[in-house]
């Protein structure tokens, strides 16, 4: 037999309604994303700021700039970044579970903060761009965004290292086995 949708409907597969229950169940709790996002965001802070430190750079210009954008990065990441890995490592184990964290630590992090410095660099060379809707102003916007965030990639990830990458594999671990 088959079934017809009603009207304006349709018709739920066997699996919609664990798909449903699955993703009900990765959305994190509220004290693990307001507590964590802080700590996160406070974490890929003092992670920047560490490596110029480092390198000897953190009496730069726009130390406080560079603070705030790995923060917010980190800030925004935090929940996405959870949810992923809750969604990733429901009914795993704890290796699987470890490896979903991590994945989506990095992919949230790394992206969102990319996203993030994509938009402000948008900002600055948006004055120089063609009128607003514009086809060429659509290739300008799209080829400025896509530039900034490969130089986030190859420059920005460096800041990262290496306290980010210690927090990284605390933060999996410790969300892998509470779960």
């Amino acid at each position: 037999m088959n079934e017809q949708p009603a009207a304006g409907g349709n018709v739920a597969g066997p699996g919609s309604r664990s798909k449903r229950g699955r993703i009900r169940r990765a959305i994190p709790p509220w004290r693990e994303t307001f507590l964590g996002a802080p700590a996160w965001a406070l974490a890929m802070a003092f992670s920047a700021w560490y490596a110029l430190w480092l390198r000897e750079h953190d009496a730069t210009f726009h130390l406080e700039s560079i603070l705030l954008l790995y923060a917010f990065g980190g800030l925004i990441a935090w929940p996405l970044s959870l949810f992923g890995g809750r969604c990733m490592a429901e009914g795993r184990g704890i290796e699987t579970r470890f490896a979903a964290y991590l994945l989506s630590l990095i992919a949230g992090t790394v992206g969102l903060t990319g996203l993030l410095f994509a938009l402000d660099y948008r900002l600055f060379y948006a004055q120089w761009h063609a009128t607003t809707g514009s086809r060429i102003w659509f290739y300008q916007a799209l080829f400025t965004s896509a530039s900034a965030f490969y130089q986030f990639l190859v420059l920005g990830i460096r800041l990262y290292l290496p306290f980010g990458a210690l927090a990284l594999l605390l933060a999996s671990l410790g969300l892998a086995r509470r779960q």
